[in-house]
């Protein structure tokens, strides 16, 4: 959070953050977004609002509220775009590990590594929705679109 105020700071972005540790904390953040005139949400990776993403997505369509999620999948449910470590791109990686450790090698002597692959996907009916114009310089850096 820290690192978001920093950024907002930085951009002259006036920054609301909003808390929710349940589906109807998260469901009362869109009025409250609405009527301090949010323009935008980000969500941050977590697995309440994971499980819940379908209904996030729908939350903010009818809110009229644009977001930015951490993972493709809130896209893929109705979200307008994600920006994140690629999953499976993680998961292959992890397969190399197994094999080490499957080999003889120890997990404690293997190497940290932080994600490299990361996916821009953004949904284009959901912009629709929103009344919004994806500029085509950032659908072309876009790893996906979904139509």
């Amino acid at each position: 959070m820290q690192e978001l105020e920093q950024a907002a700071q930085l951009l002259r972005i006036q920054l609301q953050l909003l808390m929710a540790r349940t589906p109807e904390e998260m469901k009362d953040a869109f009025p409250t977004m609405n009527r301090g005139h949010s323009n935008a949400f980000l969500v941050v990776s977590d697995p309440l609002f994971y499980r819940q993403r379908t209904q996030l997505a729908e939350l903010a369509v009818k809110a009229r509220l644009p977001g930015m999620f951490p993972v493709r999948e809130y896209v893929e449910v109705g979200g307008l775009m994600a920006y994140g470590a690629s999953f499976s791109y993680n998961h292959r990686r992890a397969a190399v590990y197994v094999d080490k450790i499957l080999k003889g090698a120890r997990p404690a002597d293997l190497p940290v590594e932080q994600p490299t692959k990361f996916d821009l996907v953004i949904n284009l009916k959901t912009a629709k929705a929103l009344g919004l114009t994806i500029p085509p310089a950032l659908l072309g850096r876009a790893d996906e679109v979904i139509q």
